[in-house]
């Protein structure tokens, strides 16, 4: 139903909007899920299924994939881009947000965009996910939060809007306590503004949201190539709310915005747990006569945009992720249920009003953001087909939910480790797992709707999680935040094959020797593709699991990858540029694959 009814929109958009060649418009992104040669958006179609119909590369010959040709951005930094492909064009976002139009066959540089920050200060690192093309135009989202358009032939700015100036208060190591081994750790990110996302184009609207607003402050690793060395949360006012918001793609005038956290109602209903009827180690009694104490809470709620929305054009709802609150991990000065941060969230497109939320963790204490994107597909049910949501979780759980209500249909098995998921810090210190950057985090699944699999990529990162309260100051206020640092001992990934036509279950998983933290392709050719953090880039076979090809990249693979056809030939594209925040080894290069003979 979901192909039938994208089908139909798109039909009839064309008969309302023709759509020049060689040009993206909304007929064209309506119809995505059924062009098999381009790559137009950034989960390829508006379900974000990361599934392509190519098979020309299958579990028959992948063995003889080999590099077609490599483009050298000369910015060895993190690189979590996933390319899009319009007829024999590439567009790439770089870190720093600069971008780049490359000949989809060679290679070949056709125009480089330079971005100028205006402020060096950067909360989440340099990181961009992506782009969208539309209109003549390339849109990106910057670390100095602003949306820039771009003329697709020139590479030329059309226009450029903030999008936010405000990043509210932040944290700082001199808070720390005197005698903490961390105080002397440089920081790598704290609470600010910025955005990493890649937009979503639909109907003349350019879609997307501001990240950073709850981060914390995340500090450098103790030796070098090894993960963070912690993320702290202090107990105060840091930040500010988060949002989503809709942008007039022909002059860059916001169209609605919608807050993540509410100005007001942000506490909720103080609820004892999950809504899976998970227990959590709330308080309600003193939460609900601390809430007078904190009226200005919701001011500085967080609730971060880390992905891209998925799209129905059936019902014209947007499907969002929505991070954690803020102060981070510290809740002693945002008593309820912190609304609607952790929470999957339906809006309308055409105003941004709220439709549905599903709030994974009322009152998160770990950082357990709903990062990794939503997508969308048809399950199979006794009575007729339900059109389904689907989102892999830092809890280690893949949700499927149905997307007209947001009623939760089942949770999968676990894919990941899962201890002390909800424990509260303590001095002494909890074990957790996942923790903060464990399950899944950004990266991306894909779903192939021919066997109704979902693969999903998984962190396995134990931490330990503490709370520390210094004495009070000049002031007559005692200081209170808690750390969650990566435990000294062997931390690894998993790839699931998640069937969502058995309420979850697991049918394969791969274990590798990182956390796996880039994001999945699957294709109609049997396969399935991934990176690892030590620098391999692997395909598997959909079916069984089984490890059919693997090359070494020379650097971190922590991206997406793609697929894409021009002039009868496959090729598969991913960025391996490493993540520094993980310790995996950086480099700086888009490598392009293809079966050896093909012609170019």
């Amino acid at each position: 139903m979901y192909r039938q009814a994208l089908l139909a929109a798109a039909i009839a958009a064309a008969c309302a909007l023709p759509v020049r060649a060689a040009q993206v418009g909304d007929a064209r992104l309506l119809a995505a899920q059924s062009d098999r040669a381009n790559w137009m958006s950034y989960g390829r179609d508006y379900g974000n299924q990361r599934y392509s119909p190519l098979a020309r590369i299958n579990r028959n010959n992948v063995g003889r994939l080999a590099p077609r040709w490599i483009y050298q951005t000369g910015l060895p930094q993190s690189f979590q881009a996933t390319p899009l492909v319009v007829d024999g064009v590439m567009y790439l976002a770089l870190p720093y947000n600069h971008v780049v139009a490359l000949d989809a066959v060679t290679g070949r540089e056709i125009w480089r965009y330079e971005h100028r920050r205006s402020s060096t200060k950067m909360c989440c690192g340099p990181a961009s996910r992506g782009l969208a093309v539309a209109y003549g135009k390339v849109f990106i989202g910057t670390v100095d939060a602003r949306l820039v358009a771009l003329d697709a032939a020139s590479g030329k700015p059309v226009w450029d809007v903030p999008l936010a100036t405000d990043a509210g208060p932040t944290e700082t190591v001199d808070q720390l306590d005197a005698g903490s081994s961390l105080r002397g750790k440089a920081a790598t990110g704290t609470t600010g503004v910025g955005v990493n996302m890649a937009p979503l184009v639909v109907d003349g609207k350019v879609i997307l949201g501001i990240t950073g607003v709850g981060y914390g402050l995340h500090l450098e690793a103790p030796t070098p190539n090894a993960p963070l060395g912690a993320v702290v949360g202090f107990s105060g006012s840091y930040g500010r709310p988060g949002f989503y918001a809709a942008f007039d793609a022909a002059s860059g005038k916001r169209v609605w915005q919608f807050d993540t956290v509410p100005a007001s109602g942000w506490e909720g209903k103080f609820t004892p747990t999950t809504p899976d009827g998970v227990p959590l180690p709330r308080d309600i009694a003193k939460e609900m006569a601390d809430l007078p104490k904190h009226p200005e809470a919701g001011k500085h709620g967080g609730g971060s945009a880390w992905t891209t929305p998925a799209y129905d054009a059936a019902t014209r709802l947007l499907y969002v992720g929505i991070g954690n609150p803020s102060p981070q991990m510290d809740d002693s000065t945002r008593p309820g249920d912190n609304l609607y941060t952790v929470a999957l969230a339906a809006l309308d497109v055409d105003s941004g009003q709220l439709k549905w939320h599903y709030q994974q963790v009322p009152h998160d204490l770990w950082g357990y953001d709903v990062a990794s994107p939503p997508l969308l597909f048809d399950l199979p049910s006794a009575r007729g087909s339900v059109p389904a949501l689907g989102h892999a979780s830092k809890l280690g759980w893949f949700y499927v939910h149905d997307r007209r209500n947001g009623d939760l249909l089942f949770k999968s098995e676990a894919y990941v480790p899962q201890e002390n998921l909800f424990a509260r810090p303590s001095p002494e210190g909890v074990r957790v797992a996942p923790g903060a950057v464990g399950g899944t985090g950004w990266s991306p699944a894909a779903y192939n709707p021919a066997n109704g699999l979902a693969y999903v990529t998984g962190a396995h990162i134990p931490m330990r999680y503490t709370v520390q309260e210094l004495p009070a100051g000049a002031d007559g206020k005692a200081l209170r935040y808690t750390e969650l640092k990566p435990l000294d001992e062997p931390n690894w990934g998993t790839l699931s094959a998640i069937s969502t036509r058995e309420k979850g279950k697991i049918r394969w998983q791969h274990k590798t020797a990182q956390p796996l933290v880039g994001g999945v392709l699957a294709t109609a050719g049997g396969l399935v593709f991934t990176g690892e953090g030590d620098g391999h880039f692997d395909a598997f076979d959909a079916d069984s699991g089984k490890l059919l090809w693997q090359f070494q990249c020379g650097a971190g693979v922590n991206a997406p990858p793609v697929t894409y056809e021009v002039n009868g030939v496959q090729y598969v594209a991913v960025a391996a540029g490493g993540n520094s925040l993980f310790g995996f080894k950086g480099g700086g290069a888009l490598i392009v694959f293809a079966l050896p003979g093909t012609r170019k």
